[in-house]
């Protein structure tokens, strides 16, 4: 059975490779990736299955910068997407899971709309698999859109908060 952290290791592996596509399956269940302008889209085929690979050989290519997997540069907000929201960066969340904005049911959120971050703020929690992983901004600026309730499930690269950085 894969763990978060082999399953990240091979996201790196594949990101940092020449492959554009990898497919795993074992016993029914189903791992896919694609890379997607650039950067690796996990799409879980078949979850709730155990998978057992091995990892693959790393290929010899250039790194990509990790904060590229996790905060998209978006040139121009669509003015069709509620009114004009000023951003320019999406935190996204870097792997599948439930997505908490606070560290317990009873404390207050980590980030609201309208708060600053830095870099290193915790905006979030991702549960994946029984682990709660914190989920750090990667870019100063203010929060101007939650994009994501409490509790709900996220995929590896959705937006779960528009940025306007500093």
């Amino acid at each position: 059975m894969l763990k978060v952290q082999e399953i990240r290791e091979i996201i790196k592996l594949i990101d940092q490779s020449n492959i554009d596509e990898f497919s795993y399956e074992s016993d029914g269940a189903k791992v896919k990736m694609k890379k997607h302008q650039g950067q690796v889209v996990t799409t879980p085929v078949q979850q709730g299955q155990p998978v057992q690979a091995e990892q693959p050989e790393p290929q010899s290519a250039p790194a990509a910068p990790a904060r590229e997997q996790q905060v998209k540069e978006t040139p121009e907000p669509k003015e069709e997407q509620q009114g004009s929201l000023d951003y320019d960066k999406e935190i996204t969340s870097p792997m599948v899971g439930t997505y908490y904005a606070s560290p317990s049911p009873d404390q207050e959120a980590y980030v609201k709309q309208g708060d600053q971050v830095k870099e290193e703020s915790v905006v979030c929690i991702v549960e994946a698999m029984k682990l709660f992983n914190e989920i750090e901004a990667e870019v100063s600026g203010e929060i101007v859109e939650i994009l994501v309730e409490d509790g709900e499930l996220v995929e590896y690269g959705q937006p779960l908060f528009r940025v306007k950085s500093k």
